[in-house]
Parts: C-alpha cells; sequence; structure tokens
C-alpha cells in the first residue's frame, strides 16, 4: 500500500491530477463558510438543532437526510447549501427520459455529439431546479422568522430574495464546474468526488459526538457506553466489507465467439464472460426510497399534532398517533414500506438502464451467443431471467443496508449521524465512488509497469526501457 502511494508521486501526470482534484475539493469546502445574506445564522442554528431534537419525523429529519448530500449543514445556510444534488437529480431525470422520448433515444444513438446535446439540456434543467429549490428554501426561512430584520422591508426583501437565489444557483453551477474540471483535468468521476467529498465531511462531527458523548463504563445510562462504542465500530467494519463486495459482484454468463474461416485459417472461437453486476441499480433504489419515506413522516406527524390539539374524533386522534409513532424512522410500518419501496425502485431502475433486447443484439452482431441459446429472442428472455434472479438479490443487500442506521438511531438512541455511517445512502456512494479511484489510479500506475494497490507483484519502478541498437 505504501509502495503505491509513493508511485504515484514518481508519475508527474498522475501526481499533477491528483494534486489539481485534491485542490478542487478544497475549494469546494471552503464554500461552506460564505454565508447566504440576510439568513440570521445563530437563530437558525437553534432552530436546527431544536428541530432535529424534538421533530424526528419531520423537519429535523429531512435537514439530516439532505445535509448529508449538500455536504454541509442546514443549520447554517450558505452559498453552497443546496449542494450538487440539483444536477444529480437533472442527470437521473433525463437518464429516465430518455426511455420514454425517441427524441433523446436519437440523440444517445448518435454518440458524443448526441450526448453532449443531453448534457447541455441536463445543464439547463439544473439551473431552474436550482432556482425553485432556492426560493422554497428561502420562503421557508422567512416564514420560519429566521431572516434578519432590516432585509423585511418591502424593498429589502425583494433584494434578499433576489441575492438568495442568485447565491444559491451560482453556488450549485459552480460545484457542477467543478466536478467537469475534475473530469477534464483530474483523476475523473469529478460530480460524484464532490458529492463523496461532502458525505465524508460529516464523519468529524459523528466523531465528535461519540468522544463527546462517551462513558467509559460497559453500559451507559446516558450517552454511549464501551459496548455501544464496540457495535459502532464493528458494525462499520462489517457494513463496508458487505458493500464493498455486493458493489463488485458479479453474475458472470458464458459466451462463447463464432469461428469465422478464411482461407485456411479460423479465427474467433474464443470462450469469454458477460459479467452482469448484482447491485445492478446501484444506490438508486435507496435514495429514492428514502425521499419518499421523509413525506409520511412529516405528514402523519403534522395530522397527530392537529388532532391532539384540536376537537377531533377519539377514532382519529388513535389513528393519526398511531401512524405518527409507526412511520418514525426505525419504526416497523416505516422499515416495512421501506423495503417494499427499495424492491420496487430496484426492479424499475434496472429495468430503465438494462435492456436485455439491446444486449441479445449486440451479442448477434458480433457473432457471440450464449452456448445452448439461439441469438435472438429466446437470448433475450434468458438474460431477463437472470437480470431478475441476481435484482432480487442486490435489492434485499440494499434493504439491508437502509435499515441499519434507522434501527439503530432507534435503538441504542443516537443522532441519524452517527448511524449514518453503519448504512444507508451515504455509505454506499462513498463505497462506491472510492473503489472507482482505486481502480482510475490503478489503471494509470500499471499502465506506467508501477506496482499499484491491487496488484501483487514487488516490483515498485517502472520497467527498464529496451533500447534499440545502437547507430554507428
Amino acid at each position: 500500500m505504501l509502495q503505491a502511494v509513493i508511485n504515484i508521486f514518481r508519475i508527474p501526470e498522475l501526481r499533477n491530477r491528483v494534486f489539481f482534484t485534491l485542490g478542487v475539493l478544497v475549494v469546494y469546502r471552503i464554500g461552506f463558510w460564505i454565508p447566504i445574506p440576510g439568513v440570521d445564522q445563530t437563530s437558525m442554528r437553534e432552530a436546527a438543532e431544536a428541530a432535529a431534537r424534538e421533530d424526528t419525523g419531520g423537519f429535523g429529519r429531512f435537514l439530516e437526510y439532505a445535509s448529508i448530500f449538500s455536504g454541509g449543514s442546514f443549520s447554517q445556510s450558505t452559498i453552497f447549501g443546496l449542494g450538487i444534488m440539483p444536477y444529480i437529480t437533472a442527470a437521473i431525470i433525463f437518464q429516465l427520459l430518455q426511455t420514454a422520448i425517441p427524441r433523446l433515444q436519437e440523440l444517445k444513438r448518435e454518440g458524443a455529439s448526441g450526448q453532449a446535446k443531453i448534457t447541455e439540456w441536463t445543464r439547463y434543467a439544473t439551473v431552474a431546479m436550482c432556482v425553485i429549490q432556492a426560493f422554497m428554501w428561502l420562503q421557508f426561512l422567512l416564514n420560519s422568522n429566521l431572516v434578519r430584520p432590516e432585509f423585511l422591508g418591502p424593498g429589502a426583501l425583494v433584494v434578499f430574495f433576489l441575492a438568495g437565489v442568485t447565491g444559491l444557483t451560482a453556488g450549485s453551477i459552480f460545484l457542477m464546474w467543478l466536478g467537469e474540471q475534475i473530469d477534464k483535468y483530474g483523476i475523473g468521476n469529478g460530480v460524484s468526488l464532490v458529492l463523496t467529498a461532502g458525505i465524508i465531511a460529516q464523519m468529524p462531527t459523528a466523531v465528535y459526538w461519540v468522544s463527546d458523548n462517551f462513558q467509559p463504563s460497559l453500559q451507559a445510562e446516558e450517552g454511549i457506553g464501551l459496548a455501544g462504542v464496540l457495535v459502532l465500530v464493528f458494525g462499520f467494519v462489517l457494513v463496508v466489507a458487505g458493500a464493498i463486495l455486493i458493489t463488485v459482484a458479479t453474475r458472470r454468463i458464458p459466451i462463447q465467439q463464432a469461428k469465422h474461416t478464411r482461407g485456411r485459417k479460423v479465427y474467433g472461437g474464443g470462450k469469454h464472460y458477460l459479467p452482469l453486476r448484482i447491485n445492478h441499480a446501484g444506490v438508486m433504489p435507496i435514495i429514492f426510497a428514502s425521499s419518499l419515506m421523509i413525506f409520511p413522516s412529516a405528514m402523519f406527524g403534522f395530522l397527530s399534532r392537529r388532532a391532539t390539539t384540536g376537537a377531533a374524533p377519539e377514532w382519529w386522534v388513535s389513528t393519526t398517533v398511531f401512524l405518527s409513532d409507526n412511520f418514525q424512522m426505525g419504526a416497523y410500518l416505516y422499515i416495512l414500506f421501506e423495503i417494499v419501496l427499495i424492491y420496487f425502485f430496484s426492479y424499475f431502475w434496472t429495468t430503465v438502464v438494462f435492456s436485455p433486447e439491446d444486449m441479445s443484439r449486440q451479442l448477434r452482431d458480433s457473432g457471440s451467443f450464449i452456448p445452448g441459446l439461439r441469438p435472438g429472442p429466446r437470448t433475450a428472455e434468458y438474460l431477463e431471467t437472470v437480470v431478475e434472479r441476481v435484482t432480487f438479490v442486490g435489492a434485499g443487500f440494499l434493504a439491508i443496508i437502509a435499515v441499519i442506521p434507522s434501527i439503530l438511531a432507534r435503538q441504542m438512541d443516537i443522532p441519524f449521524l452517527v448511524a449514518s455511517f453503519l448504512g444507508g445512502t451515504g455509505l454506499l456512494i462513498v463505497v462506491s465512488v472510492t473503489l472507482d479511484l482505486v481502480q482510475r489510479i490503478e489503471a494509470n500506475l500499471l499502465m506506467r509497469n508501477y506496482s499499484g494497490f491491487l496488484s501483487t507483484g514487488e516490483q515498485g519502478r517502472a520497467a527498464p526501457r529496451i533500447r534499440g541498437p545502437r547507430r554507428s
């Protein structure tokens, strides 16, 4: 491992790309210290802490969940408050629309030129989503009395909304631009790295909470004891190992290449494999399911508070209280519905991004086939059956990863920010992006004959250059 790190700095081009990526991430973190003008940061921090402490099913849970993906804390509203998620959301929307709109399908088949046009439309959609989300966020701050008094006048309020929407939109677009610069001049996969950096930035806060609430006894009545810390550490290692395993796991289907006779020579006939990922949908099912489950938690919590404080019938009060208690994070009904949504979105997303008919057509056009199956509809049917089975296994693993933070946060009485590093979307994103980063660096090292992180050779320096015969 140490030798591989040393090898990175021996290659000037790779070293410059790594330093450029680190520099961009530093700039990304600096933006979270630039507040939006007109927001009372002290009052907002107190309101966010009170919401996270008291309203675990509504606004407080939304703040904790959204802060993981924004990279900062919504208790301090900054120009990077929206994060990179508007761009990612727009990209997901256009990826889904490519399966339904013929015009987008034609652009996708055109190759690089068509993809450039889709990227341009994605950027326009990102700006629109930023403006809408920024306006909604500023309106919430205004309704919650979190705007400074000097910005509450008729003219000053217009300036507040104009400056806030412009700042939040510009911050999100700037993060999108930083991700593209990492793709061009850095190590690559820029948008995912920006998102991952925001998730990892929350880890010191989680570690600080554990150290601040640690009690030296085996089981502490308040805070977290030694047994709780051991459970957190063991769970973190176990879940990370499982996430790595399911991320790289594939179902290999044997492929036979047809033989071609040209003259007296026979070409082709080789055997290889078609790898199908067990978790083909990635983290998308957890993102969709977790986002949707926020709404029933907030809605039932609001209805129960209105029913208990008003003159509502007894049956309505008991019903709303029951639904509010059981749709809190970690409750039985909450976990059950979340698992159902994860399975639904796993099959839905796999259906969108993977087409057995297209794969069968590509195998037939390349002269390859699955042994024992005729090319065409029979191959497509077989691939669809295999994908359905492996998706069931992958969705089951995603469900386990998703419910671990909810159960631990409820049973161990720890913040969701701490429990989120034991599973959930954030951990899967960090694992998948880290594996992709390691593979990119590994490819650069092996391409120049250096030993990498995953290679077993002991050679640390580049292979000697082979010189030709010296001219006289």
